[in-house]
């Protein structure tokens, strides 16, 4: 799981690959810091050079801690996998998916679970000439770290939205959202809904370290978990992979729907009720 260690491994890999330290840490009058501490003044500096190194780390991290699950269920792990006919382009591909076929550019029945990562720099840093020293955690810093962010979670939103209304080549795909922070109190209903409506199966933080009593560690109804281990992971996904779930929306008027609801009602088992249901929902134009 994530941890302080593998945030100071990041800097660490990125100053001795390619990166100035301009590049990773805010250059403060009391030196190098991951992020401005709070009580301290900016100074005027906006950090963003740091973003792009960031994700492509956690992208990469995150195919390593489940290429191991994927294989267990006989997939692959692949970075930035693209299928236009669900909306993944080559300017927005899914940040990780587990494949029947170990290739980026994907046809939708290869795709059995699609993720999007929503990782950065959690805690705070300080560089100095004897390594890189923790200094606090997101609470004493004025950065707003993954899932904390509105935008972060409203990009996952969207991204999962655009997918589902691709058409139905994306309706039996699941979406699981990956972070490293807890969320606002103002998402938790929010990812509740998105859960039980089927947009986006799971929100999770894959980070194990602690957080104040106030934050939250998992929602009412589970959309948002916590991850402490890598046994929890393994069932969480899992249970996705099984779940047979098939994705559908509409909005018509009532007794429409209570005339769809009795034909499919005339088939003989509950399976073909459903695929019944589906068929005349989809028929709608």
């Amino acid at each position: 799981m994530w941890t302080n260690d593998t945030e100071i491994s990041f800097f660490k890999s990125a100053l001795k690959e390619f990166a100035a330290p301009e590049q990773l840490f805010y250059h403060l009058s009391k030196g190098y810091f991951a992020y401005v501490p709070k009580g301290s003044s900016a100074e005027g500096q906006t950090l963003q050079s740091r973003n792009s190194l960031i994700g492509n780390f956690t992208e990469k991290w995150a195919k390593d801690l489940f290429t191991p699950i994927a294989e267990k269920h006989g997939l692959f792990a692949v970075n930035g996998v693209e299928c236009e006919e669900i909306g993944l382009t080559n300017k927005s591909d899914a940040d990780l998916a587990f494949c029947t076929v170990n290739k980026r550019l994907q046809k939708p029945e290869h795709i059995k679970l699609v993720f999007e990562i929503k990782m950065s720099v959690v805690s705070n840093y300080c560089y100095e000439k004897k390594g890189i020293l923790f200094i606090g955690d997101h609470t004493t810093h004025k950065g707003i770290p993954s899932l904390l962010r509105s935008d972060s979670m409203l990009k996952a939103i969207g991204k999962a939205i655009n997918i589902r209304v691709s058409g139905l080549a994306a309706s039996t795909i699941p979406i699981i959202v990956l972070g490293n922070s807890p969320i606002s109190k103002g998402y938790e209903r929010k990812v509740d809904f998105l859960k039980h409506a089927g947009v986006i199966q799971s929100f999770l933080s894959l980070s194990t370290q602690p957080v104040g009593q106030k934050q939250t560690q998992q929602s009412k109804h589970m959309g948002f978990q916590t991850i402490q281990d890598a046994t929890t992971l393994q069932k969480v996904v899992d249970n996705v992979l099984a779940s047979d779930a098939c994705y559908f929306s509409s909005m018509m008027p009532k007794i429409r729907l209570g005339e769809i609801i009795r034909i499919a009602n005339e088939e003989k088992t509950d399976a073909a009720k459903a695929e019944k249901f589906l068929s005349l929902i989809r028929s709608i134009k």
